[in-house]
């Protein structure tokens, strides 16, 4: 099972849309995967609600792509916080993880990408190499889609790679 997570909880962000494209481009491809938005997230600890998250949608999936926005040069606090109160053996360990920073800026959330490049590998996550920084991503959008070429063939190159990762 291949899940995205749309690591933030602000609402109508950038992230979920780059996220539901991802699944779009993914579904091309003859892969179905699931949307999971940080927007509906509300456990501050381990909870019922979040044991049940795992139960049905952490631990069974083996592929994860995390679409992560900049946050104060980093990732947002809120997907941490749900790593750390996660069962990181079984949701984490061994899994394979595709990474893509959104950012408004040019750097497209490199350090975000640099800094969940770590935590993944101290969580014994396999990470594919191609990490895509997308970069000033509201002018990357058009009704919601990506519309640049580049753009699109970058992203089409990842998802191909991550499917034989």
């Amino acid at each position: 099972m291949y899940t995205i997570i749309s690591a933030t909880n602000r609402k109508g962000s950038n992230t979920l849309k780059v996220s539901k494209e991802y699944q779009h481009y993914f579904s091309e491809e003859g892969v179905q995967v699931r949307i999971y938005s940080l927007e509906d997230f509300h456990s501050m600890f381990k909870d019922a609600d979040f044991e049940r998250l795992e139960e049905e949608l952490l631990i069974p999936t083996q592929k994860f792509v995390f679409i992560m926005p900049e946050y104060n040069g980093s990732f947002p606090g809120i997907f941490k916080l749900m790593m750390d109160i996660s069962d990181i053996t079984r949701c984490w360990f061994h899994k394979k993880v595709m990474l893509v920073g959104v950012a408004n800026g040019r750097a497209g959330n490199l350090r975000g990408l640099d800094n969940m490049t770590n935590m993944c590998h101290y969580m014994k996550m396999n990470v594919l190499p191609n990490k895509l920084p997308i970069s000033s991503v509201s002018n990357e959008l058009k009704d919601e889609r990506f519309y640049q070429e580049a753009t699109l063939n970058a992203v089409r190159n990842q998802i191909r790679q991550f499917i034989e990762f």
